[in-house]
Order: structure tokens, then sequence, then C-alpha cells
């Protein structure tokens, strides 16, 4: 988790460091980068570790697999999941939560994690989303991914606080991808393999800009949205999709049930007039 090391006290003619700069923890082992933010102290971030994997492969339990998701936020697109069975004797540096790296570093990872570790992947369409609601999705397709594996693990961790439904134990870890190493890799591959397939959906339906926002919903996409309705590609009951399609194809809206409709009003005069 990240950690918050507090300014010590100000000494006479100690420098003061520069307002945002990034710097590098002093004296702490592979640590990660740390950012000073004016008034609120130096948060530094450490990189993901392998530390729980080692600790199950002393104790005989492996393969062990690392699962994380992508694309739950998104208006458009399926929600992508990973699992990712690192090599002890191959990990590729680097690696880290998906979010605190930049495109061309997990581009780069990505291609070092397929070549030196079993992985799958599995995706949740924007059918399953509308069916099953997008946490049952991107669960299902987690556990997808999981059973996948070219190997069966015999233990799996898992992003967030849900586990999922697999054949070995499973560990949910709040904020995963920035603290098991497994998970982290399997970050990189759910987001660069939903980064690519997005890009072709725009190729697809062009105008919404999905090559440029993924599908989430920024500015830009609710404007295309607003202007050419929604795609094929959309998530039919996420309420911008949802007032999207009443202003471009209102009778293709249902409205909601009248729960008064049918019930027949009798009246007491009825009711005397038929006994």
């Amino acid at each position: 988790m990240p950690t918050m090391i507090r300014d010590q006290a100000k000494k006479p003619g100690r420098p003061k460091a520069a307002s945002g700069a990034v710097t590098k923890a002093a004296g702490a082992k592979g640590a990660g980068k740390t950012i000073a933010k004016p008034g609120k102290g130096i948060i530094a971030v450490a990189p993901p570790s392998f530390r729980r994997e080692r600790a199950l492969l002393k104790q005989g339990i492996w393969p062990v697999a690392g699962c994380d998701e992508a694309g739950r936020g998104p208006l458009a697109g399926p929600v992508v999941a990973a699992a990712v069975i690192l090599d002890p004797n191959r990990i590729p540096k680097g690696l880290d939560d998906s979010k605190r790296l930049s495109a061309e570093q997990r581009e780069a990872l990505f291609d070092k994690i397929c070549k030196t570790s079993a992985f799958a992947v599995a995706m949740a369409s924007p059918a399953r989303i509308d069916r099953d609601n997008i946490l049952r999705a991107s669960l299902w397709a987690l556990s997808r991914a999981v059973r996948a594996l070219p190997e069966a693990p015999k233990h799996v961790f898992v992003d967030g606080r849900d586990r999922i439904d697999v054949d070995c134990n499973c560990e949910a870890v709040i904020g995963g991808d920035g603290l098991v190493m497994s998970i982290a890799a399997a970050s990189i591959v759910a987001k660069v393999t939903r980064d690519r397939l997005m890009c072709a959906l725009a190729q697809d339906c062009p105008g919404y800009g999905f090559e440029q926002h993924k599908g989430y919903g920024v500015p830009e996409h609710l404007a295309a949205l607003d202007r050419l309705g929604p795609s094929v590609h959309h998530r039919s009951l996420f309420a911008p999709v949802v007032a999207a399609r009443q202003k471009h194809q209102p009778l293709a809206v249902r409205p909601e049930p009248d729960l008064f409709a049918e019930i027949t009003v009798v009246t007491s005069t009825e009711i005397s007039l038929q006994a």
C-alpha cells in the first residue's frame, strides 16, 4: 500500500525540496517512485512484489496465478480479464499496476510477459454486461481466464474484494495490481488487450473516438454519443447510452410498465346492482 513519509522538522540551512518534484525514497531497497506534494509530505509508492507468490512456492504450492480485468467503467466495449502465471526465474523488470505505466511501457511489458509467462485472456461482451451487470460479468470473465490457462493453478490471486469461481484456493487482494506482481502482470495483459481491441472497434464504428478514449465516458465520447446515438458496441443499460437511445431511437426504448393499468375499479353501486 502507498506509504506516507512525513517531512522532518525543518533545520536551519536545510534546503527545501522543489514543489511537485519526483524523487527516489532514500535508503529503501527496491523502492519505487516518490512524489512530493506541497503541504502533504512525500508519498512513496512501492512497486508490486513477488513475496506472496514466493511464499507459496516455498510451501510447494505452484503454479500460482494472478488475475485482473480492464474495462469495468467504459460505456462501450467488453470487459477484458487476464490471468498470468509468472516464471520465477524470468520475471520481466518494471512490472507495475498498469495504471501507473505509460502506453509505451505497457506495450513493452506486454511482449515480455507473453514471452516468459503462461497467460490467458477472456472477455465479457456488452450483451453479457447488460444481462448480468458489470460486476458479475467481470467475475465471470476472470474465472474463464483462469480456467483457460495452459496449466491449472493451485492458488489464484485476484484484484479486488471478490473471489472468483475456480477449482483451487482463491485470494482476493484489494489494490492487488499494485501489491502482487502476478496481478500486476495480469493488469498489463488485460489493459493492452482491451486497448488494442478498442482501436479495432474504432475502425468498425468511426466517429466515436474509441481509439482515443477506449470507450470511457469522457466529454468527447459523450458528445459523439449524443450526436450519433449508440452503436452495437455500447452497453445498453449504462445511463448515458440510455439517454442517447431515447434521443435517437425513442420507439426502441421500452417504457416502464404501468403496474395499475390492468386493475379494474369496481364501485359500491356496481356491487349492489350485481347483488
